[in-house]
């Protein structure tokens, strides 16, 4: 039986439906089990990391695992999530992992290069035993849901960094590639290795919007946000000031996550999703 945590997200979702339409028996982890929409033969399990008990209660019977954590970097003083996770692993004696992390991973000595690098040491621990790879994505396409609400209301949205460029990533393709790590052989060339993943363009928000107004056959328009109102809501939303100045100078002073990677291609044999894809795919969410 294989475990997707955060079950209800852009990748545990897709993940959740792909095992499944290939056969293999799913536990899906959330906190609220009762609400999520999930395929036929799924079982739903409530698990938060903040509570041990749920966790083993998700984990117990548990071959192989998928883990994913939404806490922010900064707002603890570690990422207990991932460490949470990692030792319900442990305990249930989970022998297959596949962690979602994020491009660079532990790379660099900012406030969320430190946090990443003790995040996938939970899982790359050489002591534990257990077989383990690690998926490290840039920008998600999906982050354009960001602007649905605004777009089932108006034609306009207000965007911050609107002229970065990113090689952003469809949450299907990663979960594609999670789920043959996930089901591949202990002997696999996936077992220990570390993927960096992207999309097949690189785009800058005003891009995407454009590819979307044309998905969706509307006049749309987007309103760039000054720097400062960048930093005002990532304040806002409670990061703490370390975070909110690593952000702004990975965002303005590095073209990182702008390279459009192999690696989608490689593993899936075939091209990862573009963004009109993905707009093709999701047009309803910006509608009615």
């Amino acid at each position: 039986m294989i475990l997707v945590t955060g079950a209800t997200g852009h990748v545990g979702g897709e993940l959740v439906r792909l095992l499944t339409a290939a056969g293999h028996p799913v536990r899906a982890m959330t906190r609220r089990p009762a609400e999520a929409r999930l395929p036929d033969g799924v079982e739903a399990v409530y698990g938060d990391a903040d509570d041990p008990v749920s966790l083993d209660a998700a984990f117990a019977g548990a071959g192989g695992a998928f883990l994913m954590s939404a806490q922010g970097v900064g707002t603890a003083p570690g990422p207990t999530h991932d460490l949470a996770l990692a030792r319900a692993a442990a305990r249930a004696g989970t022998r297959r992992l596949v962690k979602l992390s994020v491009l660079d991973g532990g790379a660099g000595s900012d406030v969320i290069a430190r946090w990443h690098a003790e995040a996938e040491a939970a899982v790359t621990d050489p002591s534990r035993d257990w077989a383990w790879t690690l998926l490290r994505p840039g920008r998600f396409m999906s982050n354009a849901l960001q602007w649905a609400g605004r777009l089932r209301a108006g034609d306009e949205v207000a965007v911050p960094f609107a002229d970065r460029p990113a090689a952003s990533i469809d949450p299907a393709d990663l979960a594609e590639v999670a789920a043959l790590a996930l089901t591949s052989p202990d002997s696999d060339e996936h077992v220990g290795a570390t993927y960096e993943l992207s999309g097949p363009q690189s785009l800058t928000p005003t891009e995407e919007l454009a590819i979307l107004a044309r998905a969706l056959d509307r006049d749309l328009h987007l309103r760039p946000l000054p720097d400062d109102a960048a930093r005002a809501g990532m304040s806002a939303y409670g990061f703490p000031p370390e975070v909110v100045d690593a952000v702004m100078q990975r965002t303005r002073e590095s073209d990182r996550g702008a390279e459009v990677l192999p690696t989608v291609e490689k593993l899936l044999g075939r091209p990862a999703r573009t963004f009109a894809e993905w707009a093709g795919a999701h047009a309803g969410a910006f509608s009615g």
